[in-house]
C-alpha cells in the first residue's frame, strides 16, 4: 500500500479509532487543520496531551529550548489524552497541515507508522545532533522500531512498579538493616510471603492494594506483566492471531487469586480506594505505575519508596511499561528550515528530560539517565531497572495506551481477580474476548 493510499484510508476509517462525533468536539488547531489553513505561527508547533504536573514540567521544558535558542518560538498545543488525542493527529496529518512535533505512546506507534503518517527518523536531522541508537534504553529503542525502521525518539520509560510503605515493611521484617531498601524477593512464593507479611505487621488492613473496579487499564498491566513472565505476547502476527498460552494462563489466573482469594489485597476496589488505604497506611504494597509518584508525595507522614516488581512466574523480572516518544509528522508541502527547528526541538526535550523525570519517568536519554541531575532523584533512581525489562503491548492496530483493547481485556482480567472465573476457564474466556480484535479488519496492511 502506498503512503498515500495508507493515509487516505487512516483517514476515512479514523485510524481504526471511533470518529463519530469527533469533529464536533475537535479543537481549533484541528478544524484549521482540516481545511488547510493551519497557521504557522511559531518556529516550532508541538501537539501533546500532558497536563498536571507532567504538563508544568513540558512547560519548563519548551522555555528551556527556547531559552538555549533565542528568538524561536513555540506553539504548544495541548489536546485530550488517549482516543481523541490520536484521532485529531491522525487527522491533521491525513490532511497535509501536521505539528511540526507530536507525542506518541510507543504502544500506540504501529498503527501511524504503518500508515505512512510518520517520518522515518534517518530522513531527520536528528543523526547530525547525535541523537542515535547508542545513547537510548534498549527496550525503548527497540519499540520505537516497526519493519526495521525508526520512526519516533523516546523520551522515557513508565513502568508499572511497586510501592511499599517503609514502617509497614520496617514492622514487617522486610527491610534491609537500618534503610529503607526492600530485601530481595525472589519468585512467587516471596512476593506472596511478603505481602502476607505486611497484612500481618499490625496496622495493615490488606498487604497490597491495586485500582482494580473500573480500571481495566490496571488490571491489564498487572496481568500482562505476570504473564509475560512465562509467554510471548497473547497476540502475534500483528495482532490477527491470538497465542494464549494455556498453561500460562493458568498459573498467571492461580498467582493472582493467591493473592486476592485470602484476601491479602481487595477482590474489587476503585482507584480512590486504592489511594485512600496506602495513604494512610492500611495497605503495605501498592501496585501502580510511576507516575503516581507525586501524588503520593503530597501525602502528610506518608513515607513510602518504589521499587521494580521482582521475577514472580519465570527466571527473570518482567516491567509493564510504556513510553512517551517525540514524532516528526510526515508533510509532504516540505520546510527544510521547520525540520530542522523540530529537530533542535526534539533534541533540547532530551537534554531537559531530568526535569521530566520529576513526574517519575525514567529517561529514556542515557546521557540524562546517568547524570546527577537524575541520580540526585528518588524514588526514580531506584527502579531504572525496570526500563531495561520493559515489556510493552503486544503489536498491533488495536493496543497501546487508552486502546479499547485495554478496556476489554482487562475487563476479563478484572472478573479473574474477583475470582468469577477459575484458572482453567481463563484462556477461553480471554481467547473469546480477543476474537473480536483478530478477526476485524484492520484500517492499514501491516506486515
Amino acid at each position: 500500500m502506498s503512503g498515500a493510499m495508507a493515509r487516505r484510508r487512516f483517514l476515512a476509517l479514523g485510524g481504526g479509532l471511533a470518529l463519530t462525533g469527533g469533529l464536533a468536539a475537535c479543537s481549533s488547531p484541528l478544524a484549521s487543520g482540516l481545511t488547510g489553513s493551519q497557521p504557522k505561527t511559531a518556529d516550532v508547533v508541538f501537539w501533546n496531551l500532558f497536563t498536571g504536573g507532567d504538563g508544568a514540567n513540558m512547560v519548563l521544558m519548551e522555555k528551556a529550548f527556547q531559552k538555549a535558542n533565542p528568538g524561536k518560538t513555540v506553539e504548544a498545543t495541548v489536546l485530550g489524552w488517549g482516543n481523541p488525542y490520536y484521532t485529531k493527529l491522525a487527522l491533521a496529518i491525513a490532511s497535509g497541515t501536521p505539528p511540526d512535533v507530536g507525542i506518541t505512546h510507543l504502544s500506540r506507534l504501529p498503527l501511524p507508522a504503518a500508515s505512512g503518517l510518520l517520518e522515518p527518523i534517518e530522513r531527520t536531522p536528528l543523526a547530525e545532533l547525535g541523537v542515535t541508537q547508542d545513547k537510548f534504553t534498549p527496550a525503548a529503542w527497540k519499540k520505537a522500531t516497526v519493519d526495521d525502521t525508526v520512526y519516533a525518539v523516546p523520551l522515557d520509560t513508565h513502568p508499572f512498579v511497586l510501592y511499599y510503605n517503609v514502617e509497614i515493611a520496617r514492622k514487617a521484617g522486610l527491610l534491609n538493616s537500618a534503610d529503607d531498601d526492600l530485601v530481595p524477593l525472589d519468585g512467587k512464593q516471596d512476593f506472596v510471603d511478603a505481602v502476607k507479611a505486611m497484612k500481618d505487621a499490625g496496622g495493615a488492613q490488606y498487604g497490597a492494594v491495586m485500582s482494580i473496579t473500573a480500571d481495566p487499564s490496571t488490571a491489564w498491566r498487572f496481568f500482562s506483566m505476570v504473564y509475560s513472565g512465562l509467554a510471548g505476547p497473547i497476540v502475534t502476527d500483528s495482532g490477527t492471531k491470538i497465542a494464549v498460552d494455556d498453561g500460562a494462563m493458568r498459573e498467571t489466573v492461580a498467582f493472582m487469586q493467591n493473592l486476592t482469594g485470602p484476601d491479602l489485597m481487595p477482590k474489587n476496589l476503585t482507584g480512590a480506594g486504592a489511594n485512600a488505604l496506602f495513604s494512610t497506611g492500611k495497605a503495605g504494597f501498592l501496585f501502580d505505575g510511576e507516575w503516581r509518584i507525586p501524588t503520593y508525595r503530597q501525602v502528610k507522614d506518608l513515607r513510602f519508596n518504589v521499587v521494580p516488581f521482582p521475577a514472580l512466574l519465570g527466571p527473570k523480572p518482567v516491567a509493564y511499561a510504556d513510553s512517551h516518544a517525540l514524532i516528526l509528522p510526515r508533510n509532504e508541502r516540505g520546510d527544510e528550515t521547520r525540520t530542522r527547528n523540530a529537530a533542535k526541538f526534539v533534541r533540547s526535550l532530551l537534554d531537559s528530560s531530568a526535569v521530566w523525570a520529576e513526574g517519575g519517568h525514567i529517561p529514556a536519554w542515557l546521557p540524562t539517565q546517568g547524570s546527577k541531575a537524575f541520580l540526585d532523584q528518588s524514588p526514580q533512581r531506584n527502579y531504572v531497572e525496570a526500563a531495561f525489562n520493559a515489556q510493552y503491548d503486544p503489536v498491533a492496530w488495536y493496543t497501546g495506551a487508552g486502546s479499547d483493547f485495554q478496556g476489554v481485556i482487562g475487563g476479563t482480567v478484572i472478573e479473574a481477580l474477583a475470582g468469577r472465573i477459575t484458572p482453567g476457564g481463563m484462556a477461553a474466556a480471554m481467547r473469546s474476548a480477543l476474537k473480536r480484535y483478530t478477526t476485524s479488519r484492520p484500517p492499514v496492511t501491516m506486515k
